[in-house]
């Protein structure tokens, strides 16, 4: 257990959660919406410091990733809890267990044994991963301290609902950041996960402000969030922080409360990639669907095919010190 960062101590023992846009206001004894931070007598506690609940050493395309040194390894690690309350989460095992069960639990790894643990694998990076990086932000601040001055790089795969105080805390140790655009509809984000779609805009601005390489990733949900219209709505959005930024567009399987709705079809995802190459995007990917050419990395210029990959591994990659060996064009990202 760790004093909480980012907090505000109010009157008759309440304090007010600065972390995540829901900004909880938490009465003694009451924990935030994320079931991790706790109000003990005036004073705000993290509960998941030092308590990883899953770590992983992960093709760094699996973050997914496909624009920070291609083909390295990443490791991956995280506590329980999160601040979404998506009826789909692949996750939900840990990323719901302190309020669907009540427990806080985990192995204690320390921010430097992480670090030692990433140099030992050989990896690149560090992905703060699986659930919601924002609600175990102590943890991962300080192992993203430590890792910076290791060589590694930090990465976060977010839902992007951190608040500016937060980012701003990690953005000196923050590389790159996996953002999860799950609809592009106000009534989507109330209904399914329990937030709101602004902030969440306002993050991926503000992080590709900061210099942050950011990716985006869409899950695509039949009758959800899978109309023409909409998606050419994200796909604008994406445009609009940047022309070099990766749209990941993955399929829907069914999990955890949402399990009434089909998998989402190959066509849709093709037409997806199609709508977003069309609104001027460089790169746009499908995911979960292994063998598909959207999996791949094309030239935006030339439109050569420059690294091949089949799921999370790549089989070939012809780009050379950053550029597209047909015609020179930059290829956008780091190491790549």
């Amino acid at each position: 257990m760790k004093e909480a960062m980012l907090y505000e101590r109010l009157g008759e023992g309440k304090v007010r959660c600065a972390l995540c846009s829901h900004r909880c206001l938490i009465g003694p004894g009451g924990r935030g919406i994320c079931g991790v931070r706790e109000n003990r007598e005036g004073t705000l506690y993290s509960l998941v410091y030092e308590k990883a609940i899953s770590w992983n050493v992960d093709p760094i395309e699996k973050k997914p990733l496909f624009h920070l040194f291609p083909g390295s390894h990443s490791l991956s690690i995280a506590t329980v809890g999160c601040n979404f309350r998506c009826n789909f989460c692949q996750n939900y095992n840990i990323s719901q267990m302190p309020t669907d069960e009540g427990r806080i639990t985990g192995y204690k790894i320390t921010p430097q044994e992480i670090v030692e643990m990433a140099l030992r694998y050989r990896c690149k990076s560090i992905a703060y991963t699986y659930t919601e990086p924002t609600i175990f932000f102590e943890y991962a601040y300080e192992t993203a301290e430590l890792s910076r001055r290791a060589g590694l790089k930090n990465i976060f795969v977010t839902n992007g609902y951190m608040t500016e105080e937060a980012l701003k805390e990690m953005a000196p140790f923050l590389d790159a950041a996996n953002v999860d655009l799950k609809s592009f509809r106000e009534e989507f984000y109330h209904k399914l996960v329990g937030a709101r779609l602004g902030p969440v805009l306002d993050r991926l601005h503000q992080l590709k402000g900061m210099g942050i390489w950011v990716e985006v990733t869409t899950l695509i949900i039949p009758t959800l969030n899978d109309s023409p219209g909409e998606l050419k709505e994200i796909a604008r959005f994406v445009r609009s922080i940047g022309e070099e930024t990766p749209w990941h567009i993955s399929a829907f399987y069914p999990a955890y409360k949402l399990r009434d709705l089909p998998p989402t079809p190959a066509s849709t995802l093709k037409r997806a990639r199609q709508i977003g190459i069309g609104e001027g995007l460089r790169y746009v990917y499908t995911g979960n669907i292994p063998g598909e050419e959207g999996e791949n990395t094309y030239c935006y210029q030339c439109r050569k095919r420059l690294i091949h990959r089949w799921g999370f591994t790549i089989l070939e990659n012809l780009i050379e010190n950053g550029h597209c060996p047909f015609c020179g064009a930059k290829v956008d990202g780091i190491g790549m």
